[in-house]
């Protein structure tokens, strides 16, 4: 059975002093953390994921969840440890006070989510779904639907879902056929059919809150007619009690390659009673030709666009948080398994063997797994920290370049994060030989489970065409340049030889990537499918260059505290040792990534439809 410790010293790491967030004390939310209350808030976290939650994973998926009768099971035990997170008010750590949470900082509550995926990723989506869609409520729902709603959903008598992908549809939303058609009393009867639903039913909760995405009768065909609705599962009084059935019924539950403990829905709604989240559009106006103008999507769409940008972040986090647990079974096994001697001689010689560990290759998988959680994991605090305070205390010029930084980077983190944190899993159950393969330990679970992440929230081949097609043209290139000034004012304020292994092999990374981004700004424009081909390779390398500017500052932070004499000498100078590695073992692809990014389109499009 395998095992998780949460990475409590990392997490103090990047929030203490990467980050220095005890330090924010103007920001909203900040004012009142201490590194006591950190200290506090990260090891009572860690018990629950440790002793409650990670002993219910490997039963949880040799269990799964099971459909009975038209009641969707889920495994033994899910229940009380469901119920224990949110008695401990771990899921509203970084919620507002007046809806039920402790009002920290989000970033702390990032860094305690991760403790949730990576203790039972099964488990977390149903708090990680049910957070998400009660966000949405808190920020664009009326009044009185937010008294009803939200506090049973942050004391997790409710749970909530995000219901948009159809049997026909997922990308494309205007392919939609799920209908809404408006009541005379204000609300409206929906009728569709929702699949991939991640926790659409469940016995863990009294009532489930689904957002949809339908389209209004009457108010045309494309996304204009698309809008949000609140469709729970039990109608509810409006004194807060549950009524009558809502005709949102569960047709089945998919048999899935991992998560089996997350129950995934298909939904079946027939006149189902939902409310319209935002204000109706007004009527499309006339422009000076005479032709309608296209009606605005509304505030609905937009808090959906909401919770869908938090699901790729959560999802992203989801390959670090698998990575990390994967790595910590790897390591403590290569330390214990032994095999062969060292190739420059016996390093145990009391010892019929040495342990794996001392073995280039193996030692090779370790420190990329390393490399990319320490790494990964810090550009997403970091970014989810700045987007906070830059946004509170900057000028205008800095509220706009944590925004472009933070729309820019939702694409990378969700595709990047999970594509290698399936192959660090991958490398993960390598080390482990023929054991990895086998269900003891524990790793093909991590596997199976790794591999949703690439798919679900947007796959990660729409997230690099969102990448390029769109996030990266705004205001002619105005994201793109904001990355690179930022990551060039940090490399030119290192004027120390100390720092010169890891600023220029990031220098050397960055031109790769400003290369490219003009070359795909010259031949994209003539023809878009150079876009498109080059679009996977050049969200790598964006990855791989901003988690190399995280190790850049990280490795800052871990020589001046050698400097000082710090009394944990052997941490500091294992997060050098890691930045070196990355640096000189993963920064050098951006070069290949480069190459591959500028072959053209003409490779991959001249073959016929047919000849595949």
């Amino acid at each position: 059975m395998p095992s998780y410790n949460a990475p409590v010293r990392e997490l103090r790491f990047v929030l203490n002093e990467l980050l220095a967030i005890t330090e924010c004390t103007d920001v909203p939310g900040y004012g009142d953390v201490s590194d006591d209350l950190v200290d506090a808030v990260l090891d009572g976290a860690a018990k629950v994921a440790e002793e409650v939650w990670a002993p219910l994973n490997q039963s949880g998926d040799e269990e799964g969840c099971r459909f009975e009768n038209g009641v969707v099971r889920v495994p033994s035990g899910f229940k009380d440890a469901f119920a224990a997170w949110y008695e401990g008010g771990w899921n509203g750590i970084s919620s507002p006070v007046e809806w039920g949470g402790q009002g920290l900082p989000g970033v702390l509550g990032l860094a305690i989510s991760e403790m949730a995926m990576s203790s039972n990723l099964s488990l977390s989506t149903y708090v990680g779904l049910s957070g998400g869609a009660a966000s949405v409520l808190m920020g664009i729902a009326p009044d009185h639907l937010k008294q009803l709603y939200v506090p049973k959903m942050m004391s997790g008598e409710w749970t909530g879902t995000m219901n948009l992908t159809e049997p026909h549809c997922g990308t494309d939303l205007k392919l939609m056929r799920t209908k809404a058609v408006e009541q005379d009393d204000g609300t409206y009867a929906i009728n569709g059919t929702k699949i991939f639903i991640t926790g659409g039913d469940h016995d863990m909760a009294e009532n489930i809150v689904h957002l949809v995405l339908a389209k209004v009768e009457g108010e045309g065909e494309g996304l204009s007619a698309v809008s949000l609705f609140l469709v729970p599962k039990i109608k509810v009084n409006d004194d807060g009690s549950l009524a009558q059935s809502n005709n949102v019924t569960c047709g089945s539950i998919e048999h899935k390659m991992g998560i089996k403990g997350s129950s995934t829905a298909v939904l079946h709604y027939d006149g189902a009673i939902g409310h319209r989240l935002g204000p109706k559009p007004e009527p499309r106006a006339e422009g000076e030709d005479g032709k309608k103008k296209k009606r605005s999507s509304g505030a609905g769409m937009a808090g959906m666009f909401q919770m869908m940008n938090g699901a790729r972040i959560g999802v992203g986090y989801q390959g670090i948080a698998l990575s990390e647990v994967a790595y910590q079974n790897a390591a403590e096994y290569t330390r214990e398994r032994t095999a062969g001697r060292a190739l420059s001689g016996a390093k145990y010689p009391d010892q019929p063997a040495d342990p794996i560990v001392v073995h280039p290759d193996v030692r090779r998988m370790l420190l990329q797994m390393r490399a990319f959680n320490e790494g990964a994991r810090a550009l997403l605090m970091w970014l989810s920290h700045e987007a906070v305070v830059g946004r509170h205390d900057g000028d205008d010029e800095r509220k706009e370049q944590v925004s472009d930084l933070f729309n820019l980077l939702i694409p990378v983190v969700k595709a990047h994060f999970t594509d290698v944190g399936f192959e660090c899993v991958n490398m993960a159950m390598q080390c482990f030989g023929g054991h990895g393969y086998v269900r003891e330990h524990g790793m093909e679970q991590f596997v199976r489970d790794a591999r949703i992440s690439q798919l679900y929230e947007g796959a990660n081949g729409v997230q690099a065409l969102d990448l390029v097609g769109r996030r990266m043209g705004v205001d002619n290139g105005r994201p793109a340049r904001a990355l690179f000034t930022l990551i060039s004012g940090f490399i030119a304020e290192q004027k120390d030889e100390e720092m010169a292994p890891f600023t220029k092999p990031l220098q050397a990374g960055l031109d790769d990537l400003m290369a490219t981004t003009m070359w795909l700004a010259q031949n994209a424009i003539q023809n878009h499918e150079e876009a498109g081909a080059a679009s996977v390779d050049f969200l790598r390398m964006m990855g791989t260059v901003a988690v190399g500017y995280m190790w850049a500052r990280m490795a800052r932070v871990a020589l001046d505290q050698l400097a000082q004499g710090s009394d944990d000498e052997a941490f500091y100078k294992m997060k050098v040792n890691t930045a070196r590695y990355y640096m000189g073992r993963v920064m050098p692809d951006t070069a290949s990534l480069k190459m591959r990014a500028m072959a053209g389109a003409e490779v991959l499009m001249m073959p016929d439809d047919e000849a595949f």
